[in-house]
Protein backbone atom coordinates (compact mmCIF):
# COMPACT_ATOMS: atom_id res chain seq x y z
CA UNK A 1 0.00 0.00 0.00
CA UNK A 2 1.73 3.22 -0.89
CA UNK A 3 2.27 5.92 2.29
CA UNK A 4 -0.80 8.17 2.87
CA UNK A 5 0.75 11.54 2.94
CA UNK A 6 -0.72 15.20 3.98
CA UNK A 7 1.98 18.19 2.90
CA UNK A 8 1.53 21.08 5.05
CA UNK A 9 2.82 24.77 4.80
CA UNK A 10 1.05 28.12 4.53
CA UNK A 11 0.99 28.14 0.80
CA UNK A 12 -1.12 26.51 -1.45
CA UNK A 13 1.50 26.94 -3.81
CA UNK A 14 4.08 25.47 -1.91
CA UNK A 15 2.29 22.12 -0.96
CA UNK A 16 0.72 21.80 -4.60
CA UNK A 17 4.37 22.42 -5.99
CA UNK A 18 5.52 20.10 -3.43
CA UNK A 19 2.74 17.53 -4.16
CA UNK A 20 3.49 17.63 -8.07
CA UNK A 21 7.13 16.41 -7.22
CA UNK A 22 5.68 13.08 -6.13
CA UNK A 23 3.08 12.64 -9.15
CA UNK A 24 5.29 10.13 -10.47
CA UNK A 25 5.31 8.33 -7.50
CA UNK A 26 1.66 7.42 -6.68
CA UNK A 27 2.45 4.17 -6.33
CA UNK A 28 4.68 4.90 -3.63
CA UNK A 29 3.42 7.86 -1.87
CA UNK A 30 -0.79 8.46 -1.84
CA UNK A 31 -1.03 12.54 -1.17
CA UNK A 32 -4.31 12.46 0.78
CA UNK A 33 -4.62 16.12 2.12
CA UNK A 34 -2.64 19.30 1.01
CA UNK A 35 -3.23 21.68 4.00
CA UNK A 36 -2.61 25.70 4.70
CA UNK A 37 -4.45 25.62 7.97
CA UNK A 38 -1.39 24.12 9.97
CA UNK A 39 -3.70 21.02 11.26
CA UNK A 40 -4.20 17.95 9.41
CA UNK A 41 -7.73 16.33 9.51
CA UNK A 42 -7.17 13.40 7.69
CA UNK A 43 -5.47 10.09 9.02
CA UNK A 44 -2.05 9.81 7.08
CA UNK A 45 0.98 7.97 8.08
CA UNK A 46 3.33 10.90 7.40
CA UNK A 47 3.03 14.88 7.43
CA UNK A 48 5.33 16.52 5.42
CA UNK A 49 6.15 20.32 7.20
CA UNK A 50 7.32 22.18 4.44
CA UNK A 51 9.23 25.20 6.17
CA UNK A 52 8.90 27.92 3.52
CA UNK A 53 7.77 30.98 6.04
CA UNK A 54 7.10 28.96 8.42
CA UNK A 55 8.70 28.67 12.02
CA UNK A 56 11.64 26.63 12.04
CA UNK A 57 11.34 22.82 13.00
CA UNK A 58 12.13 23.14 16.44
CA UNK A 59 8.89 24.99 16.98
CA UNK A 60 5.03 24.54 18.20
CA UNK A 61 4.06 24.44 14.43
CA UNK A 62 5.90 20.80 14.48
CA UNK A 63 5.14 20.05 18.35
CA UNK A 64 1.35 20.62 17.11
CA UNK A 65 1.36 18.19 13.85
CA UNK A 66 2.99 15.20 16.63
CA UNK A 67 0.16 15.51 19.08
CA UNK A 68 -2.36 14.87 16.05
CA UNK A 69 -3.48 11.50 16.56
CA UNK A 70 -4.24 10.76 13.02
CA UNK A 71 -1.08 11.93 12.12
CA UNK A 72 1.74 9.01 12.46
CA UNK A 73 5.14 10.42 11.49
CA UNK A 74 6.23 13.86 11.19
CA UNK A 75 8.58 14.87 9.13
CA UNK A 76 10.05 18.56 8.53
CA UNK A 77 11.27 19.87 4.31
CA UNK A 78 14.11 22.39 4.63
CA UNK A 79 16.68 24.45 3.35
CA UNK A 80 17.96 25.24 6.79
CA UNK A 81 20.19 22.81 7.09
CA UNK A 82 22.35 23.82 10.58
CA UNK A 83 23.27 20.91 12.55
CA UNK A 84 21.55 22.30 15.49
CA UNK A 85 18.67 22.89 14.67
CA UNK A 86 18.33 19.36 13.12
CA UNK A 87 19.40 17.77 16.35
CA UNK A 88 16.53 20.09 18.00
CA UNK A 89 13.87 19.03 15.65
CA UNK A 90 14.42 15.34 16.12
CA UNK A 91 14.94 15.94 20.37
CA UNK A 92 11.36 17.22 19.39
CA UNK A 93 10.45 14.01 17.98
CA UNK A 94 10.21 14.54 14.64
CA UNK A 95 11.22 11.21 12.30
CA UNK A 96 12.81 13.21 9.56
CA UNK A 97 14.86 16.23 8.48
CA UNK A 98 14.89 16.52 4.99
CA UNK A 99 16.78 18.83 2.71
CA UNK A 100 14.83 20.77 -0.22
CA UNK A 101 17.98 19.67 -2.10
CA UNK A 102 17.08 16.04 -3.01
CA UNK A 103 15.31 14.75 -5.61
CA UNK A 104 11.89 13.79 -5.78
CA UNK A 105 12.83 9.95 -6.28
CA UNK A 106 15.02 10.31 -2.68
CA UNK A 107 12.30 12.01 -1.22
CA UNK A 108 10.10 9.76 -1.85
CA UNK A 109 12.27 7.04 0.17
CA UNK A 110 13.07 8.85 2.79
CA UNK A 111 9.17 9.54 3.21
CA UNK A 112 8.91 5.90 2.92
CA UNK A 113 11.95 4.67 5.37
CA UNK A 114 10.28 7.41 8.24
CA UNK A 115 6.89 5.36 7.35
CA UNK A 116 8.76 2.23 8.54
CA UNK A 117 10.52 3.17 11.73
CA UNK A 118 13.34 5.01 10.35
CA UNK A 119 14.68 8.79 11.30
CA UNK A 120 15.78 9.92 8.14
CA UNK A 121 18.06 12.94 7.97
CA UNK A 122 19.51 14.49 5.18
CA UNK A 123 22.86 14.05 4.52
CA UNK A 124 23.22 17.58 2.65
CA UNK A 125 24.98 20.35 4.23
CA UNK A 126 23.51 23.25 2.36
CA UNK A 127 25.61 22.60 -0.58
CA UNK A 128 23.49 22.08 -4.32
CA UNK A 129 20.69 23.76 -6.06
CA UNK A 130 17.00 23.79 -4.55
CA UNK A 131 15.15 20.58 -6.57
CA UNK A 132 11.77 20.82 -7.61
CA UNK A 133 8.59 22.40 -5.44
CA UNK A 134 7.04 25.60 -6.47
CA UNK A 135 6.98 29.48 -4.73
CA UNK A 136 4.93 32.24 -4.94
CA UNK A 137 6.65 34.90 -7.35
CA UNK A 138 9.08 32.24 -8.98
CA UNK A 139 7.63 33.48 -12.65
CA UNK A 140 8.70 36.80 -11.77
CA UNK A 141 12.22 35.60 -11.38
CA UNK A 142 12.28 35.19 -7.73
CA UNK A 143 14.53 32.60 -6.05
CA UNK A 144 12.77 30.46 -3.47
CA UNK A 145 14.74 32.18 -0.77
CA UNK A 146 14.19 36.02 -2.20
CA UNK A 147 10.48 34.72 -2.19
CA UNK A 148 10.03 33.56 0.83
CA UNK A 149 11.75 36.78 2.59
CA UNK A 150 9.13 39.12 0.39
CA UNK A 151 6.12 36.47 1.98
CA UNK A 152 7.69 37.47 5.33
CA UNK A 153 7.65 40.91 4.82
CA UNK A 154 4.57 40.87 3.38
CA UNK A 155 3.30 39.67 6.42
CA UNK A 156 4.73 42.59 8.15
CA UNK A 157 7.57 41.20 9.56
CA UNK A 158 10.85 43.12 10.45
CA UNK A 159 14.43 41.88 9.38
CA UNK A 160 15.11 40.74 12.81
CA UNK A 161 11.73 38.65 12.94
CA UNK A 162 13.16 37.43 9.51
CA UNK A 163 16.42 36.25 10.36
CA UNK A 164 14.65 34.44 13.26
CA UNK A 165 11.91 32.58 10.89
CA UNK A 166 14.49 32.11 8.70
CA UNK A 167 17.90 31.13 10.61
CA UNK A 168 19.46 33.44 8.01
CA UNK A 169 22.36 35.97 8.92
CA UNK A 170 21.06 39.70 8.92
CA UNK A 171 23.34 40.53 6.07
CA UNK A 172 21.84 37.38 4.01
CA UNK A 173 17.97 39.18 4.95
CA UNK A 174 19.47 42.48 3.21
CA UNK A 175 21.27 40.90 0.60
CA UNK A 176 17.74 39.21 -0.39
CA UNK A 177 15.83 42.23 0.13
CA UNK A 178 18.13 43.99 -2.38
CA UNK A 179 17.73 41.64 -5.02
CA UNK A 180 13.98 40.91 -4.25
CA UNK A 181 13.27 44.63 -4.30
CA UNK A 182 15.25 45.35 -7.97
CA UNK A 183 13.34 42.11 -9.33
CA UNK A 184 9.55 43.70 -8.80
CA UNK A 185 10.98 47.22 -9.08
CA UNK A 186 10.05 48.59 -5.78
CA UNK A 187 12.47 50.81 -3.29
CA UNK A 188 10.74 50.48 -0.26
CA UNK A 189 9.26 48.51 2.00
CA UNK A 190 5.63 49.80 1.94
CA UNK A 191 5.87 49.36 -1.28
CA UNK A 192 6.82 45.42 -1.60
CA UNK A 193 4.49 44.73 0.89
CA UNK A 194 1.63 46.22 -1.11
CA UNK A 195 2.92 44.52 -4.36
CA UNK A 196 3.02 41.28 -2.39
CA UNK A 197 -0.40 41.20 -1.50
CA UNK A 198 -1.47 41.73 -5.14
CA UNK A 199 0.70 38.95 -6.59
CA UNK A 200 -0.18 36.13 -3.87
CA UNK A 201 2.43 36.98 -1.18
CA UNK A 202 -0.26 36.86 1.62
CA UNK A 203 -0.38 33.32 3.47
CA UNK A 204 -3.54 31.25 2.27
CA UNK A 205 -6.13 28.71 4.38
CA UNK A 206 -7.14 26.27 2.49
CA UNK A 207 -7.22 22.62 2.60
CA UNK A 208 -7.79 20.29 -0.09
CA UNK A 209 -8.79 16.33 0.71
CA UNK A 210 -7.67 13.72 -1.98
CA UNK A 211 -6.08 16.50 -4.16
CA UNK A 212 -5.83 15.91 -8.31
CA UNK A 213 -2.22 16.94 -8.82
CA UNK A 214 -1.67 18.50 -12.31
CA UNK A 215 -0.10 16.11 -14.65
CA UNK A 216 -0.64 12.85 -12.43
Amino acid sequence: MPVRVALVNDYEIVVRGLAAMMRSYSERVHVVELTASATVDATVDVALYDTFAQPQGDRQAVADLMGNPGVGKVAVYTWNVDPELERATLRLGAAGYLSKRLPAGELVSAVEAIHHGTVVVSTDRGRGDLVGGDWPGREEGLTARESEVLALITQGMTNAEILERTGLSINSVKSYIRTCYRKIGVTSRSRAVLWGIEHGFAPDRVRVRSPRIPGS
